[in-house]
C-alpha cells in the first residue's frame, strides 16, 4: 500500500467497504497492524442514528479536507449509546490511512481513495453475522438498518468500483482483483493468508 501514489494530499487513503457484518473492522485492524500501525477511521464514528448514510458533508469537512492539505484531521466521534457526538479525536495525515465502514467506497469519497477494497460476503450472510454479534438489544436498530443499507447501495454501489475483493477464510484472507481492476490494469496482488499480502 505504501507503494501507491498519494491520493488525498500526502495520504494514501484506503477504503474498506462491504455489507454490515462482513468483517470490515477486523480486516482493517489486521491490515493496519501489517502496515505498522496505520490509522483507521471507522465510519461508525461519523454516522449517527439520524444520519445512517447522510454523513458525507461531515466526513469531507472534518477529515478529507484537512488530510488533503497535509494536516491532521479532527472529527467528533458519535456515541451510539448516548446518541451524541463526543469530543474531537485526532486523525494524523499519515502515509497510509484506512477508512472502513459501509459506504467507504461511496461516490463522493472515491476520488480521494488510492484503493477501494470490498469484503466479499453476501449481504444476507453479513447481516446474519451482524445480528448475532450485536444481540437482541440491537434488534430494532437492525430492522431499520437493513432497509437503509439496501437503499444506499442501490443508489450508490461500491462493489463495482472495488480494486480488490477480500475473501475471509479459516486460514486468513484471500485477495482477488476487483471489478474496477478488470476494467483497467490489474493491480499487483500477491495471494496469501494475511492482509500483509497486499502491502
Amino acid at each position: 500500500m505504501r507503494g501507491l501514489a498519494p491520493s488525498c494530499g500526502p495520504v494514501r487513503l484506503i477504503g474498506v467497504d462491504g455489507h454490515a457484518g462482513s468483517g470490515k473492522s477486523t480486516f482493517a485492524g489486521a491490515l493496519a497492524a501489517a502496515l505498522g500501525g496505520a490509522p483507521v477511521l471507522h465510519l461508525d464514528d461519523i454516522a449517527s442514528h439520524d444520519e445512517l448514510f447522510g454523513w458525507t458533508g461531515r466526513l469531507l469537512t472534518q477529515v478529507i479536507e484537512p488530510l488533503a492539505r497535509g494536516e491532521s484531521a479532527a472529527y467528533a466521534p458519535y456515541d451510539w449509546r448516548a446518541r451524541s457526538f463526543g469530543p474531537p479525536r485526532a486523525l494524523p495525515a499519515a502515509s497510509v490511512v484506512l477508512v472502513e465502514g459501509v459506504g467507504a467506497g461511496r461516490r463522493a469519497l472515491r476520488p480521494y481513495l488510492a484503493r477501494l477494497l470490498w469484503m466479499e460476503l453476501a449481504r444476507e450472510v453479513s447481516w446474519a453475522r451482524g445480528r448475532r454479534r450485536d444481540g437482541s438489544e440491537q434488534r430494532e436498530f437492525w430492522a431499520r438498518w437493513v432497509g437503509a443499507e439496501r437503499r444506499h447501495f442501490a443508489e450508490d454501489p461500491s462493489r463495482p468500483h472495488a480494486d480488490l475483493l477480500v475473501l475471509q477464510s479459516q486460514k486468513g484472507y484471500e485477495v482477488l482483483p476487483g471489478p474496477a481492476a478488470t476494467r483497467g490494469s490489474t493491480p499487483n496482488v500477491t495471494h496469501g493468508d494475511g492482509p500483509s499480502a497486499m502491502c
